[in-house]
Order: structure tokens, then sequence, then C-alpha cells
């Protein structure tokens, strides 16, 4: 028998309602005719998430400056990271989605999992206060995850290309597809008409973090053959 989310978080609510809130996604909502669904609760999730990871890093990294801390909260916090904590404790199966996106695979879809993540996090905190949110968060997420990986391509890309060229690289959206509900923007990096990456997400931002990806490994590809010859 499949265990549910307050079995595998630990944490049981007093107003249920707000667990069903967070677990239901806006396709659910419209097909039903309803109001809630977790967009609110994703906003405020994100909020307290913040605060326990600006919190967690604070504690644990006393030397370092606020830049280097930003890069370590905005690892923690990624689609990516949030996406891969909301499969760890088998969140997909638990939502309610309209028929379109069952249908789509959203079940497994990274930017879905993420915001139905943020959403349990902010109805954790509205049901038990900050105290059950943080303890929350860090027990299923924070006290088990791995090293720091970098994951701010942007700015790593920015320094290289500022470092051998004194200018910024520069991102086009090369085009945009899907429905208005969940679009996945294309976006390339180059820099003096020189295409540097390409790059796919469902913002922007993630589509460009994709295409400065893509630069860096083109460069590091290119550095390694320049020193074979």
């Amino acid at each position: 028998m499949t265990p549910s989310i307050e079995e595998v978080i630990g944490y049981k609510f007093r107003n249920s309602g707000l667990l069903l809130e967070a677990l239901t996604h806006k396709s659910y909502a419209f097909e039903q005719e309803s109001e809630g669904h977790n967009e609110r609760l994703e906003f405020l999730g994100d909020s307290v998430l913040s605060v326990v990871v600006a919190r967690l890093l604070f504690d644990e990294h006393p030397e370092e400056n606020e830049g280097r801390l930003s890069k370590h909260r905005a690892s923690l916090v990624s689609r990516a990271s949030l996406a891969q904590w909301a499969e760890s404790i088998d969140l997909g199966p638990h939502l309610r989605l309209g028929s379109g996106e069952e249908s789509t695979g959203g079940r497994t879809r990274p930017s879905l999992l993420g915001n139905a993540l943020e959403a349990v996090i902010g109805a954790v905190y509205v049901d038990g206060g900050f105290g059950e949110a943080s303890d929350f968060v860090h027990r299923c997420f924070l006290d088990t995850r791995g090293e720091f990986v970098e994951t701010d391509f942007k700015s790593r890309l920015q320094e290289l290309v500022q470092k051998r060229h004194q200018s910024m690289p520069e991102y086009t959206i090369l085009k945009a597809t899907g429905p208005d509900h969940d679009k996945t923007f294309h976006v390339e990096v180059s820099f003096a008409t020189k295409k540097l990456g390409e790059g796919s997400g469902k913002t922007k931002k993630e589509a460009e973090q994709e295409a400065a990806r893509d630069g860096l490994e083109r460069f590091k590809s290119k550095s390694g053959s320049n020193k074979g010859k």
C-alpha cells in the first residue's frame, strides 16, 4: 500500500483541506469549476523555503560572503533541486491534475513537481507554523543533501567572457512552444554574433541557464582540444 504524503513527510495536518489544496493543480480546479488550487500556497512556500535555506547556510558557512551564500541558496532551491526532492517523497502520484496535464506526463514534469512541493511547504507553514515547516524541510531534504553543486551557469559564463573579451554574453529567445499555461522557451546565448550555446526550459531564466551551461561545456571542449594540439 502506498504511504500517504503525511506519513512520508512525518507531519499530520490539523486542516486536511490545506494539504488537498497544495496537491491540486489549477488544471484540475478549472475542470472541476472550483477555486481551490495550489498557486497561492506555492508562493508562500517559496518564501518559507528561502528563509529556511538562508538560515542554514548562514550558520554552516560563517566565513562565506553574501555572493557565495546566494549561489549556494540558488542551487538548493533551484527548480531542478525541488523536482528531485519532490521525486524523493514520491509526490507525483498524489497530485490532482486536469486531464490535459495527466495525459501529457504532468506527474513527472519537473516544473509542476517543484511548484507542488513549494505548495506543500506553504501548507505545513499555515497549518503548523514556521517551526514545523522548517523541521519538514530539514528532515526530508536538507539533512540528506549532497555536496554543493554550482548551478549558476550564467554567472560563470559571464565571468569567462568578460575575462577574455571584456564584454557580456547576450541571450535571445529563439521561440516558445506549447500552450500558454505550459510553455517551453528556447534560448540562444551569443557573443559578438558568435553562437556560444543553446538551451530550453519552462521559464526564460531556466532556458538561459541551460544555454549558459551548454556554452560552458563548449568552452571546455574547445579548450581541451586546443591543449591537445
